[in-house]
């Protein structure tokens, strides 16, 4: 059982304010693991003050000294890599094999990455009679959620830190043992006092204080769009700078000439990887109307294969194993979800809402297919969340491209078709972030962000350190 008792702030571990807590519950055995303080508006303003206070010095320390400092907590994370592990595993719920290649091996290896890239950027260049500086922004309130808690941690703090920013964490309350296990390797570092600062609490308490707080620059959240919106309108009143990463309805177009064997496979991953957890997923399936059926048959197929499994587990399967849901209120937000896919006509074809047979205990929701999707419908318009994957069948590729960009959301999408120029040709027509074309893989230097109401700005690479600067014009 953990219990963590205090917030760290301005280089110490100090007594929260207030007095409430939260418990953290394992997902897989619905049983409570350890609790964290919930902070308040107060140590908010602590928190705040540190780091305003750490700012002038961070902000002017040499660029090597602050690479030396990234690399320095990479190795650190690494040495409790396995810790991490299974912290991340015991809240999240994600598998174990999942866990060490994604969760917690994406996070360690990111802190290396930024340092070289301070190293090579372009801090200042002369224009004509200028000469113009790229400056740290100042004070930043980062604010986390739970699907990817450590590595999207990692995805703020880490350019922030690197760009010369000093930093106020609020990770989701939901999973937050990971992120004490990052601020004891950032003390155990000896990152100079202030430069970091980590409470814990609610959105609308402590988020709320750190968007609204006239000393915070800048805002870099991650989350639902419901609270995004929250974020944006608290931020306004003082002209801060507000990244959003938000949510997503991505399309996976099949073109006519692609393997249904291989569409299958790629496409049951890509959808339900991490339970259906991430923002980026492809939970809509556009397809042919002629290969509807033929490629329904396949993604079938490849659905039961599907195991849910123990996260702690040693279970190397990384395309078929999947944990819980995170909590009970997701699981039955999805349950909801299915339940409404069957009410609005759509073919379920397998899985469903009810609690899987071979799981009785644990947010658990059966891997699911709906066929026949109308695409306004609920199920093809709304981010489930979940492993929820909606088959639409679709005329041409106009009538493709059309689904694909009909929502709210453009954060990510893909292609699969067996001709490569083709399908470069349909992801320049797809108003999202980021197009996979035949499952090409993660690229932790290139840029992640979302059109429309998936968000702005942009994280990871150049661009996520481009974020957290200013420009300066000096003319000479």
């Amino acid at each position: 059982m953990k219990r963590y008792e205090q917030f760290y702030i301005g280089g110490e571990w100090v007594t929260p304010a207030g007095t409430a807590t939260e418990d953290v519950v394992n997902p897989a055995t619905e049983e409570i693991i350890g609790s964290v303080p919930m902070g308040t508006p107060e140590d908010v303003d602590r928190a705040v003050a540190a780091a305003r206070q750490a700012f002038p010095s961070w902000s002017t320390t040499s660029v090597d000294v602050r690479a030396k400092y990234l690399r320095d907590i990479g190795a650190a994370l690494t040495a409790r890599y396995d810790e991490l592990v299974d912290t991340i595993s015991a809240e999240v719920g994600s598998p174990k094999a999942f866990a060490q290649m994604v969760q917690a091996g994406l996070a360690v290896g990111d802190w290396n990455t930024y340092a070289d890239q301070i190293e090579a950027f372009e801090w200042e260049k002369e224009l004509g009679n200028s000469l113009v500086v790229r400056e740290p922004i100042g004070v930043v309130a980062a604010i986390t959620p739970w699907n990817y808690p450590l590595y999207l941690i990692v995805c703020k703090v880490a350019p922030a830190l690197a760009a010369g920013c000093t930093v106020v964490l609020k990770p989701s309350e939901v999973t937050p043992f990971n992120a004490f296990l990052l601020t004891e390797v950032l003390d155990e570092v000896g990152l100079p006092a202030g430069v970091f600062n980590l409470v814990t609490g609610t959105g609308p308490e402590v988020g709320g204080a750190m968007t609204a707080h006239p000393d915070v620059d800048m805002v870099s959240f991650t989350g639902s769009g419901r609270a995004g919106k929250e974020v944006s309108k608290s931020a306004a009143d003082t002209v801060k700078r507000v990244e959003l990463e938000l949510g997503g309805k991505s399309a996976n177009i099949v073109l006519d000439d692609a393997d249904p064997a291989t569409v299958a496979f790629g496409s049951v991953f890509a959808c339900m990887l991490n339970s259906g957890q991430p923002c980026s997923p492809r939970p809509r399936l556009l397809v042919p109307a002629d290969m509807h059926d033929e490629i329904v048959d396949a993604v079938v197929a490849e659905v039961a294969q599907a195991k849910l499994v123990d996260p702690t587990a040693d279970e190397p399967d990384l395309f078929h194993a999947f944990g819980p849901l995170v909590s009970a209120a997701q699981r039955d937000r999805v349950r909801d979800y299915i339940q409404k896919g069957i009410d609005e006509g759509a073919d379920l074809v397998i899985g469903g809402p009810e609690q899987p047979e071979d799981q009785p205990r644990g947010f658990y929701v059966k891997p699911t297919v709906f066929a026949n999707v109308d695409p306004d419908s609920t199920i093809a318009q709304e981010e489930i969340f979940g492993p929820v994957l909606a088959v639409i069948p679709y005329t041409d590729e106009d009538d493709a491209i059309r689904i694909a960009n009909n929502t709210i959301y453009g954060l990510a999408g893909g292609v699969q078709s067996a001709d490569v120029e083709r399908a470069k040709s349909v992801a320049r027509r797809m108003r999202t972030g980021q197009v996979d074309i035949n499952g090409g893989g993660f690229n932790a230097a290139a840029p992640f962000g979302g059109y429309g109401q998936s968000g702005n700005g942009r994280e990871r690479g150049e661009w996520g350190i481009d974020g957290y600067l200013e420009t300066k014009s000096i003319q000479l």
